[in-house]
């Protein structure tokens, strides 16, 4: 019988985030999300690998030797990697040139092997696909919201479109430049995970020690 459908897509956007809850995928997230226009290509280039990657795999599951499975699904992933990356190519060359290597690097994704190993080789096509839909969209929802805010916050823009005016264009907002540098991806992203772990406290790792005054106080 096939599992519900319904549980598979909607954990993964939340309680299950495969960014802030796996850690998966955060290389990306770091480098492609300082507008939401490059974290929106990149969130749907990386959903389309992962849905297609995840059905095809499920639907020879049966047939691929365990000796080579994760040679396969490399070779698998990476084509629909290059497909992915000429289309851009060929329709929107100005955001592949934004993305540069980071679409290429789909096929190494830890996301995209990790739910294809964990989940499209243990099921059918359809609840793979679904997982691979949840995930994606999930991966989605952490890209387009760290793009939104350090473009909103390091350019008073969204999507291009004027939303703090800034000083240089007689307005009053002054944009924070650390916004458009790394380093502020990697405080974005904790400060959502601290934000969600506040919210959902099981999500919380136990600590690997402690000292014998805590393994006291909690007996």
């Amino acid at each position: 019988m096939q599992p519900k459908l319904w549980p598979i897509l909607a954990a993964p956007l939340i309680r299950q985030n495969p960014v802030m809850l796996q850690i998966l995928g955060i290389c990306s997230a770091l480098a492609v999300t300082t507008t939401v226009a490059t974290a929106l290509t990149m969130s749907v280039a990386l959903t389309a690998v992962l849905v297609m990657g995840a059905a095809i795999i499920s639907a020879i599951r049966r047939h691929i030797p365990s000796t080579i499975r994760i040679m396969l699904q490399i070779i698998i992933v990476a084509s629909l990697v290059i497909v992915i990356d000429q289309i851009l190519q060929a329709w929107f060359f100005e955001l592949s040139q934004s993305l540069s290597v980071y679409v290429s690097l789909i096929a190494t994704n830890c996301l995209v092997l990790g739910r294809t190993e964990s989940f499209a080789l243990r099921n059918p096509p359809l609840p793979s696909a679904v997982d691979a839909l949840g995930n994606g969209l999930g991966y989605s929802l952490v890209l387009v919201t760290m793009g939104g805010v350090r473009e909103l916050f390091g350019a008073g823009e969204l999507l291009g479109h004027t939303v703090l005016p800034t000083v240089d264009q007689g307005g009053w907002f002054e944009p924070l430049s650390l916004m458009m540098l790394a380093p502020s991806a990697f405080f974005l992203l904790g400060l959502m995970i601290w934000g969600l772990r506040s919210l959902i406290p099981e999500q919380v790792e136990q600590p690997e020690f402690q000292t014998p005054e805590v393994a006291e106080a909690q007996r």
